[in-house]
C-alpha cells in the first residue's frame, strides 16, 4: 500500500529519530585509576558498568597490559568463568558485582588490568586499572664505626652505614645529624648508596654517611630514615640514634683537689686528679714541687692521672704539678695546685698536772698550742663542764676544796670545722675537813635503833669517827666521805648525845647531835633516822578501824535476827543515852574499849574535841531507829 507524501515524510522523520537515539546511547564502563596491596594478600579490581532497560551484557574480558599487547587471563559468557591464561590459575574469583579478586598477591602482579564488556547492539566499552603492589620493608638498622674517627683526618671518613631490607618498591634512605638533614656536598659530606635486588624480587637499600668531625661532634648523634609511598601516604621508618667517638688532641689541662671538707685537716683523704679535654686520655704524670734556692720535681705514683693521699699530714703541703705530652699535637701542658693541710699540734698546759694547792692559794692555768690558722681557746671544769674562760690562761683565785677536780682546755683551729683538740689537768686542794651534816636535834623513842649520819670532804681524804660505839657504815667518793652509825637509845644517850669527828693531816672538824624523846603529837623531824615506831602506830590504827567495822556489822546481824523474831533483846542495866523511854523491845548494843588513856585519843567527838578515859569506857549505840 503506497503512503501518501505527508505521512511518508512522518515515517521518515521517526526512523532518522530512532537512529539518532540508538547511536547516542555508548557502554561505558568506570574503575579505579590504582589499586594497592600489600604482597601476599587478596587484590580487588572493581569493574562498573550500566545498561539501559532490560539490556544486559554479553560477555566481560579480563586482560593484563604486557609490552604493549594484551593478555587475557579470564571471561564471564552467561555468568560462566573461564580462565585461559596459566599464570592466574586458581587465584582468580569474580565477585557478584564483577569486581576481579586476585588472592595470593605477587610482584609480578603489579600491573595495568583491563576491563572489557561487550553489551551486543550497545557495543564495547572498556576501562583500566593500575595494580600497585608493596611491601613495608624490615627496621631501619644502622652500624656506626666504633674505630674511632680523628679530626685530623685527611680523609672523609665514614661515619656509618644504613640499611633497609626487603621493600618493594625500593625505599629512599636519608641521614641526619642531631635532628637535621644532610646534604651531599663532597667536601664536608658523601653518602654512597646502593640498590640490591633480592631472589625474591625485594629490595634491600644500603647507605653510607662519610662526614668530617670535630671536636664538638663527641656530643653529637646520627640517624638515617627510610622513606617510602604506602596507601597514597608517605611513610618513614627511622633507626636508633648513634654516636661516633670522635679522637682530637688535649688543649686545656686541669689539676684539681677533692677532700671530705673544703679545708683539709690532717688525717683527711685527699684525692689529687688530673683531666684532660682529649680523647683519648693522654699520659699524665703528677709530680711535687720541692721548693727551696734549687726548686726540684718529684714524681709521685699516680694512676691515670689520680693520687690519693691517706691520712695527709701537714708535710703533705706544697705545690703539686701535673703534666702531659700530647702526641697529635706534638704538645706539652701543664698545670699545678697548691694543697694546705691544716694541722694542729703541740698542746701542752703549764704547770703539768697533778697540781697540789692549800686553800686560799692562787692558780694560773695556761693552754698552748701550734695550728696552721689562728686558734680559738675554751677552758672547762670536767670535759662537759661550765665554761670557764675563752683564751689561753685560765686564773684561779682563793681557792677551796670545791676548786678541786679536771679542769680542761679545748684548741681548735679557727674556720676549719672538725679540727680540734684537747687535754686536761687535774688540781688537789688541801683543806682540813668540812662536816655538811645539819641535824643538831634528832627526835626518838626510847629503846629504838636509830641511825645518824655524817658527811665530810677533805683533801686529803679525812677518817670519821663517832663518840660511842655502834655499827659503822662506811662511803667513800673521792674526798667525800659518808658514814652512817646505828645505835640503840638509851637514858645515857639521851644525855650525851654523839659526836661525829673528821680528821686529816691539816685537821679536825666535829658535830654533835643531840637525841629527844618524841612525843605522841610531836611530828617527826629530821630526814636522818629511821624511826621504826611509826610503823607500829600505822598497825595501831589500823586495828581499831577494822574494830569499828566489825562491830557495826555484828550490830546490824543482831538487828536483822531481832525484827525476824529469833532472839530477844533485854535491857543490860545501863542508863540509855538516847531515850530514856526506851521499850522492851529496843536493842542497845554496849560498846567496850579496853584502849589504854594514851591510845584512847585515837577516838574523838564528831566536832574533834578530844573525849575524856571514862566516857570512851562503855558506849551505848540505840538501833531502835
Amino acid at each position: 500500500m503506497a503512503l501518501s507524501g505527508a505521512a511518508g515524510s512522518r515515517l521518515g522523520c521517526a526512523l532518522l529519530l530512532w537512529g539518532a537515539t540508538v547511536g547516542a546511547i555508548k557502554l561505558e564502563v568506570s574503575m579505579l585509576e590504582l589499586v594497592e596491596v600489600e604482597l601476599g594478600q587478596t587484590a580487588r579490581i572493581p569493574c562498573n558498568f550500566s545498561l539501559p532497560g532490560d539490556s544486559d551484557y554479553s560477555y566481560i574480558n579480563w586482560f593484563y597490559i604486557h609490552k604493549r599487547s594484551r593478555v587475557k587471563i579470564c571471561y564471564l559468557v552467561r555468568g560462566q568463568l573461564f580462565e585461559p591464561e596459566a599464570e592466574y590459575k586458581g587465584r582468580l574469583a569474580m565477585e557478584d558485582d564483577f569486581t576481579l579478586a586476585i588472592s595470593r598477591v605477587t610482584l609480578q602482579d603489579a600491573r595495568t588490568f583491563v576491563c572489557q564488556v561487550g553489551a551486543g547492539s550497545l557495543g564495547v566499552g572498556e576501562n583500566r586499572t593500575k595494580l600497585h603492589v608493596y611491601k613495608t620493608p624490615e627496621p631501619t638498622e644502622i652500624q656506626v664505626n666504633d674505630a674511632g674517627i680523628p679530626v685530623t683526618s685527611k680523609e672523609i671518613p665514614k661515619i656509618a652505614v644504613c640499611v633497609s631490607k626487603n621493600g618493594f618498591p625500593a625505599p629512599n634512605i636519608t641521614w641526619y645529624k642531631n635532628g637535621s638533614s644532610l646534604v651531599q656536598d663532597d667536601t664536608q659530606i658523601s653518602i654512597l648508596s646502593t640498590l640490591i635486588k633480592e631472589s625474591s624480587g625485594l629490595y634491600t637499600v644500603s647507605s653510607t654517611l662519610f662526614a668530617r668531625v670535630s671536636r664538638e661532634d663527641r656530643h653529637s648523634h646520627f640517624h638515617c630514615e627510610a622513606s617510602y609511598r604506602l596507601l597514597g601516604a608517605d611513610r618513614t621508618a627511622a633507626s636508633e640514634k648513634v654516636n661516633v667517638t670522635v679522637f682530637y688532641s688535649t688543649k686545656n689541662l686541669t689539676l684539681v683537689i677533692s677532700s671530705p671538707q673544703p679545708q683539709v685537716r690532717e688525717g683527711d683523704e685527699v684525692t689529687l686528679r688530673c683531666e684532660g679535654d682529649g680523647n683519648p686520655p693522654p699520659e699524665y704524670n703528677l709530680l711535687k714541687v720541692q721548693k727551696g734556692a734549687q726548686p726540684e720535681e718529684r714524681d709521685l705514683a699516680s694512676s691515670n692521672g689520680v693520687l690519693v693521699l691517706r691520712k695527709v699530714k701537714k708535710e703533705d703541703s706544697g705545690e703539686y704539678l701535673c703534666r702531659t705530652f700530647d702526641l697529635d699535637s706534638m704538645e706539652s701542658l701543664q698545670e699545678t695546685v697548691e694543697l694546705s693541710v691544716n694541722y694542729l699540734e703541740g698542746l701542752k698546759i703549764t704547770p703539768e698536772g697533778p697540781i697540789q694547792l692549800q686553800q686560799g692559794e692562787v692558780l694560773a692555768l695556761t693552754c698552748d698550742a701550734r695550728g696552721s690558722q689562728p686558734l680559738e681557746f675554751r677552758w672547762k671544769k670536767e670535759k662537759k663542764g661550765k665554761l670557764l674562760e675563752q683564751r689561753k690562761q685560765l686564773n684561779l683565785s682563793n681557792v677551796t676544796l670545791e676548786s678541786s677536780g679536771n679542769y680542761s682546755c679545748e684548741v681548735s683551729v679557727a674556720g676549719v670545722p672538725g679540727l680540734s683538740r684537747s687535754k686536761q689537768v687535774y688540781v688537789a686542794v688541801h683543806a682540813k675537813p668540812q662536816i655538811s651534816s645539819k641535824d643538831s636535834l634528832v627526835p626518838v623513842k626510847q629503846n629504838e635503833l636509830v641511825t645518824l649520819m655524817c658527811k665530810a670532804a677533805a683533801l686529803p681524804e679525812p677518817t670519821i669517827t663517832w663518840s660511842i660505839n655502834g655499827t659503822v657504815q662506811k662511803h667513800t667518793d673521792h674526798h667525800r666521805v659518808v658514814s652512817n652509825l646505828t645505835i640503840q637509845v638509851t637514858p645515857e644517850l639521851l644525855l650525851s648525845g654523839v659526836t661525829c669527828m673528821a680528821t686529816n693531816t691539816l685537821g679536825t672538824s666535829s658535830h654533835h647531835i643531840m637525841l629527844q624523846l618524841r612525843t605522841t603529837t610531836t611530828p617527826p623531824i629530821g630526814n636522818t633516822t629511821e624511826q621504826k615506831t611509826q610503823e607500829s602506830k600505822g598497825v595501831i590504827i589500823v586495828a581499831v578501824i577494822v574494830c569499828i567495822l566489825v562491830i557495826a556489822v555484828l550490830g546490824a546481824v543482831l538487828y536483822f535476827l531481832h525484827k525476824k523474831g529469833k532472839i530477844p533483846c533485854h535491857r543490860t542495866g545501863k542508863q540509855d543515852i538516847t531515850r530514856p523511854d526506851a521499850r522492851k523491845d529496843e536493842i542497845v548494843v554496849e560498846v567496850k574499849s579496853d584502849k589504854l588513856p594514851e591510845e584512847a585519843g585515837l577516838l574523838q567527838g564528831a566536832n574533834g574535841e578530844r573525849r575524856p578515859a571514862g566516857d570512851q569506857a562503855e558506849k551505848y549505840i540505840d538501833l531502835r531507829n
